[in-house]
């Protein structure tokens, strides 16, 4: 039984978040895939992620949002041990560069995507991140082999036996 991992997308507007969930569909059957509206509802999800021990693999944000910034928010994730490992991935149209390279230098931002994008564009991106992740973050990857990008996987298992001699 392989550990369960959260992708969280986190956006405003109620009908990019569900787009957005729409096109990550692909990804339910192995991660459990959360939407918020908003950063303090995000909190909450990631809260209740931990408590049931799924940590967070890949967070999707929007920048614009009321109480915070997604930018902000990326780096409370980015300097908290319990999520700085997370991929982040900044989904806007609206972050100006002195942003994005806030987003790039404070929130360890792994990937940028401005709106408006294309589904098989955003599954690409996300599986690529989330291959990125196991490879950093998973000591046994075959499990991940089918779901994810295997070629990515197998230079990573190859680069191990490398690494330790085997």
């Amino acid at each position: 039984m392989k550990q369960r991992y959260l992708i969280l997308c986190v956006d405003d507007e109620r009908e990019i978040l569900d787009s957005v969930v729409q096109d990550l569909d692909c990804f339910e059957e192995d991660f459990v895939v959360e939407a918020a509206q908003s950063v303090a509802e995000a909190k909450e999800v990631l809260s209740d992620c931990q408590q049931q021990d799924i940590p967070l693999a890949l967070i999707l944000c929007d920048h614009i949002m009321p109480e915070q910034t997604g930018i902000q928010f990326l780096i409370e994730l980015n300097d908290d041990p319990q999520t700085a490992t997370a991929r982040k991935v900044l989904l806007t149209g609206q972050a100006g560069l002195d942003d994005t390279v806030k987003a790039i230098n404070h929130a360890g931002l792994d990937f940028y995507i401005s709106k408006p994008w294309q589904g098989d564009e955003l599954r690409q991106t996300i599986k690529h991140q989330l291959t990125q992740y196991m490879i950093q973050n998973e000591a046994d990857l075959s499990p991940w082999m089918k779901i994810l990008d295997t070629a990515e996987i197998l230079a990573a298992l190859s680069q191990r036996r490398r690494e330790f001699g085997e």
